[in-house]
């Protein structure tokens, strides 16, 4: 049975005492409908482990028919004006932020976050589709220059396609967003695929969107059970419409997907891990440097691209640091979000504490030093410094995503910046120095696609380029620079009298 996904707009709104599991259904060319299968999911929450969603487990079938629906309704929007979608973008962000406390509710149920990352989520999800609805003016060409007489010749942005969006569960609102608001302000079409952990909140910006006036057919939504993505996925890519792929996500999935959509020729913008270098240098305003790296490693439960992994910080300080950090760490504690009490929620599943707990044990067995936190409860994980972290420890090298500080001494400048270079990825780092020069000198020597001088590794504008280096992907979100990601570029010429061909 389908149903409107207008009038299916109020299905999800609940309040967080609510027992009862949401029912999630696919969203294909502007209805609600199960799969063809009629199998379904469930999420369990990391809070309390209950069944908080039920949702539809799309088959390959259903991905093509959410592929042949964003391709019928492309050639309408693609050619629809820059005011229509600006309009509905910008009507989007203000249904988003009055439908604020139903995200919160979902964020909280579904992956164990905070009432304040939640709200963060919201906030900065409206300001990109904002952002994305002042982009639509922007797709802009060329003259070029021909050097044959009566010729004019143009280089022309047009839409790519249908996108295929896939968004992940950390930051559930404003990657989902992401994922899918230049696209649409671009004139393609999009088929998103949710995370299988937060299935009810991705389906949620369907909701918005059809709200705002979205027509049918140009976002289309599909969940799948976790046994199932590499075959939904696959068939995506592989849809002759499907012209362009966005992927946030882990590294290993991210490699991936690049090497099938190399198979099918796909372009894809792939943001992938990250273990954000923090580096403290002798002159740092130590206070604003422990405040910012205590943010940075756990805000979210450390849970974000951008977290601080590794604090590098300079012998002459490091005790110094290395007390006021221990002492924002020490009253960052984890609880249950829906009672409010804790700065800290869940980790998005209780084997993800464990595997961050697996990494502090290997630095404590190897001569690390736990100066807080480090002791898991399910799901539940205190702030935890680890000092005096060394190479042979898996915590140097390996993403934690989890509320973990890791602190490498270094005893000079160059030293400094080789081991902020002397790992895999390269999302987001920071540098703390009162000589700015200075700071801004070992800020553009470090190997990342974002850094931050006298600021936190977590910092997000929906304007700026976003984007990493080597393992943490390539292809940049946010800005002009988007546009080239969801759009074809073109040579078009026109000319005018005869022209003599050589035969």
């Amino acid at each position: 049975m389908e149903t409107s996904s207008q009038a299916n707009f109020t299905g999800h709104s609940r309040s967080v005492v609510d027992d009862e599991p949401r029912h999630i259904d696919l969203l294909i060319g502007g209805k609600r409908s199960a799969s063809r299968s009629g199998q379904t999911f469930p999420r369990i929450s990391p809070l309390r482990y209950t069944t908080v969603t039920i949702a539809a487990a799309a088959t390959p079938e259903d991905a093509i028919r959410a592929a042949n629906a964003a391709a019928s309704a492309f050639p309408e929007w693609s050619t629809s004006s820059p005011a229509l979608r600006r309009s509905i973008l910008q009507r989007a962000a203000g249904i988003l932020l009055d439908r604020k406390q139903d995200f919160i509710d979902s964020m909280m149920l579904e992956i164990g976050a905070t009432a304040l990352w939640s709200d963060f989520n919201v906030e900065l999800a409206a300001k990109i589709l904002l952002e994305a609805s002042a982009m639509t003016t922007q797709v802009s060409g060329a003259i070029i220059p021909s050097d044959r007489e009566g010729v004019s010749s143009f280089a022309v942005r047009q839409p790519a396609g249908v996108c295929c969006a896939i968004a992940p569960w950390n930051a559930p609102v404003l990657l989902g967003v992401r994922s899918i608001a230049t696209a649409l302000a671009c004139g393609n079409t999009v088929v998103m695929k949710t995370s299988e952990l937060c299935p009810a909140t991705h389906s949620m910006l369907g909701e918005v969107l059809a709200q705002a006036g979205l027509p049918p057919g140009v976002l289309n939504i599909i969940s799948n059970a976790p046994t199932d993505a590499s075959a939904i996925v696959e068939t995506l890519i592989a849809h002759p419409a499907v012209r362009r792929v966005n992927f946030t996500g882990s590294t290993r999935v991210g490699k991936i997907i690049a090497q099938v959509a190399a198979k099918f020729l796909k372009r894809c913008l792939l943001e992938l891990g990250g273990k954000a270098a923090f580096v403290v240098l002798d002159d740092a305003d130590l206070d604003e440097a422990a405040d910012a790296a205590a943010f940075g490693a756990f805000f979210n439960q450390g849970q974000i691209c951008m977290s601080t992994e590794r604090v590098i910080v300079m012998d002459a300080v490091a005790a110094a640091f290395v007390a006021r950090l221990v002492a924002k760490a020490d009253a960052l504690r984890a609880g249950d979000p829906l009672r409010h009490a804790h700065p800290l929620g869940s980790l998005v599943t209780a084997e993800s504490a464990r595997r961050v707990k697996s990494l502090i044990e290997d630095a404590r067995s190897k001569g690390g030093a736990v100066l807080t936190g480090g002791e898991a409860r399910d799901a539940f994980l205190d702030a935890t410094v680890v000092d005096h972290v060394t190479r042979s420890m898996r915590l140097y090298h390996e993403e934690s995503f989890g509320p973990v500080a890791a602190v490498i001494r270094v005893g000079s400048i160059e030293e400094a910046i080789t081991v902020a270079n002397d790992c895999e990825y390269g999302l987001s780092a920071s540098v703390f120095g009162k000589d700015v020069r200075r700071a801004m000198d070992v800020a553009m020597r470090i190997e990342s696609g974002i850094c931050h001088v006298n600021s936190a590794t977590i910092a997000d504008e929906p304007q700026a380029p976003f984007g990493g280096v080597k393992a943490s992907g390539y292809g940049k979100f946010g800005g002009p620079a988007a546009l080239d990601e969801f759009t074809e570029l073109r040579w078009i010429t026109t000319s005018s009298g005869k022209i003599d061909y050589p035969i």
